[in-house]
C-alpha cells in the first residue's frame, strides 16, 4: 500500500469527544464530573495539535440530539459550557488560537452566546490554530440551513448548481475538509456529524474514552492516519505520480 510521505500531519481534525458520562459511571461518580473531566482533555487535545502543527481543530459538543436527554444533565451542561467560554477564552488568545462556536445558537442562553461572540471577535485575527466547537449541531441541519442561505441570497442560481455553490454556505466553510476523524467511547457511528465535510475523510475509531484520550491517543490515530492512502478517486499508481511531482 502507497503510504503518505513520513511525518504527514493531518490539516484538519475533526473528533466526536464521546465516552464522558460512562467514564463517570464507571468511577460512581455523577456523569457531569466526566464531563468536567473532558474539558481537560480538550485542553490536552489542543496543546497537542498546536505542537504538532494542526491548523484546524473541531470538537462535536452538543448535537441537536443532545436536548433529549434528562433536563438536569442539559442544564449541567450549559453551565459547564458557559463557565469554560468564561474561563478558557483569554488563554485561547493568549496562545494565538482562533475561536469559532458552528451550529443553532437559537436555543442557548443569551449568556452563552454573548460568550462566543466575543470570543469569536477577540480572537478573530489569531492564526495559530482555529479551534471550532460544533454545539447544537446536526450534519443534516448544516446542509438545510446552507441550502437555505444559498436560495435567499442567490434565488436566480440556474437548475444544474455545483458542489461549490453550496460549500460556500456550510457552517465550517472557513475550514478545509477534515483530513482525520475520531471518535472516541467505541461507537464506530459519526451521528449526524459533518455529513458533508466528512465525505473523503479517514475515519479512526477507539475504545478510549474522551476523558483518557491525551496526547498519546492523538499520536495513535495521527499514526493510523499516516498509514493510509488517500487516493480521491484515483488510482495507486496515479496518486504515486502526484506524490512524486510534489516531493
Amino acid at each position: 500500500m502507497l503510504e503518505m510521505p513520513e511525518g504527514s500531519i493531518p490539516k484538519h481534525i475533526a473528533i466526536i469527544m464521546d465516552g464522558n458520562g460512562r467514564w463517570a459511571q464507571s468511577r460512581f461518580m455523577p456523569r457531569i464530573s466526566g464531563h468536567k473531566q473532558g474539558v481537560e482533555a480538550v485542553r490536552g487535545v489542543i496543546k497537542a495539535c498546536m505542537e504538532r502543527g494542526v491548523a484546524f481543530l473541531t470538537l462535536f459538543a452538543f448535537s441537536s440530539e443532545n436536548w433529549r436527554r434528562p433536563n438536569e444533565e442539559i442544564t449541567s451542561l450549559m453551565q459547564l459550557f458557559l463557565t469554560a467560554l468564561e474561563q478558557e477564552i483569554a488563554k485561547l488568545h493568549e496562545n494565538g488560537i482562533r475561536f469559532k462556536v458552528i451550529g443553532d445558537l437559537s436555543r442557548f442562553d443569551t449568556k452563552i452566546i454573548e460568550s462566543i461572540q466575543v470570543g469569536e471577535q477577540l480572537t478573530a485575527r489569531n492564526t495559530q490554530l482555529t479551534f471550532t466547537i460544533a454545539a447544537n449541531y446536526g450534519g443534516r441541519w448544516d446542509i438545510m440551513q446552507a441550502v437555505r442561505k444559498m436560495m435567499a441570497q442567490a434565488p436566480s442560481l440556474p437548475s444544474h448548481i455545483q458542489e461549490e455553490n453550496l460549500s460556500q454556505y456550510l457552517a465550517l466553510s472557513y475550514a478545509p475538509e477534515p483530513d482525520l476523524f475520531i471518535r472516541t467511547g467505541g461507537e464506530y457511528r459519526i451521528s449526524n456529524f459533518l455529513l458533508w465535510q466528512l465525505a473523503y475523510t479517514e475515519l479512526y475509531f477507539t475504545n478510549t474514552l474522551w476523558p483518557d484520550f491525551d496526547e498519546r491517543e492523538l499520536e495513535l490515530a495521527i499514526q493510523s492516519y499516516q498509514q493510509r492512502e488517500r487516493r480521491f478517486g484515483r488510482t495507486s499508481e496515479q496518486l504515486r505520480v502526484v506524490l512524486n511531482t510534489e516531493g
